[in-house]
């Protein structure tokens, strides 16, 4: 069930009504509406791999009461392996067999002896499994750590995992923020729920009208790459820039603001990373919860910055290319997150990596050119990387950028493009420039200086857009991670 899809705004109204005018009244039957409804969600593509988001969530259950109650050490390791092979086991096999399967297929071959008869399987990939496992598997190592105590509550715990505004393409969420918000009773907050629309509306916006309409252009560029001139293509990794954050911020936008709806508050998964004056800062802000778990639960375990200078760089490479890993089973991106690290590799060994921790401009309506500049390079980083991200293989993001680097990215581009899509491109910029020091692009409070009129003239100007403007409907781009 999209976000964007009708089904869904059918969907939504129906839980809202139910969740606060039938079940408020008792928390474990508010919990349990809330895992059915969320259930009927994630089932809505696929009913079969409900059980498998069942099953890891028992395990975990499992495993937290496990550690709780055991005695020694090695006890506690082997309710935490237990974890970490079963939720690990699943996500390789449905992700990464055939990657693995292939390439190793490919090296008896360059050492000549060739496989004639590969075995491949045509494994459907359950959608989100790489952000709920995450989830699943931070809760086992926060019990193992003593940093939460487990819960004996299975409702609350299966709703925790499956929470369906999150439950599909993140933010990913930790039990130390989100479990603890399934104990205890949820009162509505109107000002909150208010956000929380705007939230969404404002998520609705840059997927349909920016994020889909952008897709058009970018996948018939990439796919006929040599026919455009190096012009064409700088534009259309711009555009691709544009959709993969109007897309998956997008996702976020309505994630959070569906769960402030019904009384939850969960991680920001974006902060206006398009403005970072370097590839930390960018991190930072991007993708926020991934990044995060991956700093908390491997960056710091290999012993972070605290440990030698070859180690420091091991332990970069290593989660920047786990990361890349995760986002699909593709040497593509493994490039990307080989390419990143290398871009935060010199900030790091100038021990700057954390120079830019506030937020740029602040308190100021332009920014200096020294800023300038180093947004304008940054991104310009984050987009030759893009392409790798972007491409099909290799030897296609090579091409590209071969392609986009000769003469011709000095000719006039031989493609028509829309000006409505430039219009509504620097939309997104002015907007985020004007709110970056607010949690999202449509927060309005005490501080601000918008008459009403004026915010509601915005409201129904984002609501026409949607409806006369939208794209032509695309799935969310993190749905196949």
């Amino acid at each position: 069930m999209l976000f964007s899809s009708i089904e869904f705004v059918i969907f939504l109204p129906i839980v809202f009504f139910i969740y606060w005018f039938i079940t408020y009244k008792n928390l474990t039957i508010q919990n349990t509406f809330i895992l059915l409804a969320s259930y009927f969600f994630y089932g809505w593509w696929d009913y079969r791999f409900l059980f498998l988001i069942a099953f890891s969530s028992l395990v975990d259950f499992w495993v937290g009461i496990g550690i709780d109650k055991s005695n020694n050490i090695f006890q506690k390791k082997f309710y935490l392996f237990s974890s970490l092979f079963v939720n690990l086991s699943f996500l390789c096999f449905f992700k990464y067999f055939n990657f693995f399967t292939e390439n190793f297929i490919r090296a008896f071959t360059f050492l000549g002896h060739p496989i004639s008869d590969p075995f491949f399987l045509k494994i459907a990939v359950p959608v989100g499994i790489s952000f709920y496992t995450f989830q699943t598997i931070s809760y086992s190592i926060d019990v193992y750590k003593g940093k939460l105590k487990p819960t004996r509550d299975i409702v609350a715990f299966f709703s925790f995992v499956s929470f369906f505004p999150q439950l599909v393409a993140g933010p990913i969420e930790r039990a130390t923020n989100l479990l603890p918000q399934f104990q205890k009773k949820r009162l509505f907050e109107y000002n909150t729920a208010v956000d929380g629309l705007r939230q969404i509306l404002w998520g609705l916006f840059i997927k349909t009208v920016i994020g889909d309409n952008l897709a058009i252009y970018v996948n018939e560029i990439f796919e006929n790459y040599l026919q455009y001139s190096g012009s064409v293509l700088f534009i259309g990794i711009v555009f691709f820039a544009f959709q993969i954050y109007c897309d998956f911020s997008g996702y976020s936008e309505i994630a959070i603001g569906t769960s402030k709806l019904f009384g939850f508050n969960i991680i920001r998964n974006f902060a206006f990373p398009y403005f970072s004056r370097d590839i930390a800062e960018f991190w930072r802000r991007w993708h926020i919860s991934l990044s995060s778990w991956f700093r908390d639960y491997v960056y710091i375990p290999l012993g972070g910055s605290r440990v030698s200078t070859i180690k420091k760089i091991r332990n970069v490479f290593i989660i920047f290319i786990v990361s890349g890993f995760w986002h699909g089973a593709n040497w593509t991106f493994i490039i990307w997150g080989a390419l990143n690290a290398l871009y935060f590799l010199p900030l790091m060994v100038l021990n700057i990596n954390r120079k830019n921790k506030d937020i740029v401009s602040e308190g100021r309506f332009f920014p200096r050119i020294k800023e300038l500049f180093q947004i304008g390079a940054t991104f310009i980083l984050i987009l030759f990387a893009w392409v790798f991200f972007r491409s099909e293989s290799v030897v296609h993001a090579l091409q590209y950028i071969n392609h986009m680097l000769s003469w011709s990215f000095f000719q006039y581009p031989n493609y028509a493009i829309k000006n409505s899509y430039i219009f509504y491109i620097s939309c997104i910029i002015v907007v985020d420039w004007l709110q970056r020091e607010k949690q999202h692009a449509l927060q309005f409070d005490h501080t601000t200086c918008i008459p009403k009129p004026v915010r509601w003239m915005i409201y129904y100007g984002i609501i026409f857009s949607i409806l006369l403007f939208k794209g032509k409907k695309q799935e969310f781009i993190y749905f196949q991670f």
